[in-house]
């Protein structure tokens, strides 16, 4: 009973998949949220072991000798990770000034309780100290005005201004216009820039939910020569493709069922042998 995992393991596989596929249909209509995707590998014992060149037996023949399994009955499947799709949403239109759609692989950066994470849910608003925050209450940060010096050092704490010192206030009772950039003008002038980055890594960021991503490494952030421009008056939408991702959900159900049935069979055969070996 043995060969019993092999099936199962590639039961739970699927399971893993179900589970991935639902949460990205569920978020499909979120802002700035970027579907997940899984990627499988199968463990062969014959890649680990190693086979002889030429199987011939030292004995009278038998026709199970010239039938070899090389350990195919000992593989299994397994979940070898996830990762995000960082693939374009839609740009939908609200005319509200304070919704901001990026185009293009940039992140808004923001001030959070557990520090510094980064966002392409632009659906901000003021508070009542008159700083730009996010639906979760994050402070969206000022960009960092990057000299020769700091171009020429490795970024760092140590060089770089502390986050709340970052933290974009912007007056009150005015209209606030986005440009391309992200620089926000008023009648007065420019009174702030909201800090969007890059990554030269985006696969190095980590989930944290709520469309929310943080970065392990501050080498891997890119602030200079920034390509995403700011959309002032839009929304970026989920880039889950609700259809395909539910004929993959309908596949996936599909697989767990024919596995279930490959169980099954197993487990009748393990009752045969068991029931008719007794009888003897």
């Amino acid at each position: 009973m043995k060969n019993i995992w092999v099936p199962l393991s590639g039961q739970v596989a699927q399971q893993r998949k179900v589970e991935t596929i639902a949460n990205n249909v569920a978020n499909a209509n979120t802002v700035g949220f970027k579907k997940d995707q899984l990627v499988f590998k199968e463990h062969l014992t014959a890649l680990t072991s190693g086979v002889e060149d030429i199987h011939i037996p030292r004995k009278e023949f038998s026709p199970a000798d010239f039938y070899h399994t090389d350990g195919a009955e000992n593989a299994m499947v397994s979940v070898d990770g996830s990762f995000t799709v960082f693939e374009q949403g839609n740009m939908i239109p609200t005319s509200n000034p304070l919704d901001l759609a990026l185009k293009g692989e940039g992140f808004i950066e923001v001030l959070s309780p557990h520090g510094v994470r980064f966002t392409r849910k632009g659906n901000l608003s003021l508070s009542r100290e008159g700083e730009l925050v996010t639906d979760q209450g994050f402070k969206v940060l000022s960009a960092l005005n990057i000299t020769d010096e700091l171009l020429r050092a490795p970024a760092s704490s140590e060089n770089l201004p502390s986050p709340e010192e970052r933290i974009l206030k912007v007056p009150g009772n005015t209209k606030l216009t986005f440009t391309s950039d992200g620089e926000i003008l008023t009648k007065e002038g420019i009174v702030g820039k909201i800090s969007v980055i890059e990554f030269k890594d985006k696969h190095a960021l980590k989930k944290e939910g709520n469309s929310i991503f943080l970065s392990p490494d501050e080498k891997n952030i890119n602030r200079t020569n920034i390509q995403t421009t700011v959309n002032q008056g839009f929304l970026e939408g989920s880039n889950v493709n609700a259809i395909e991702e539910m004929s993959e959900l309908i596949k996936a159900h599909r697989h767990f069922e024919s596995i279930q049935k490959a169980i099954n069979a197993y487990d009748q055969i393990s009752g045969k042998a068991a029931n008719e070996i007794g009888k003897f």
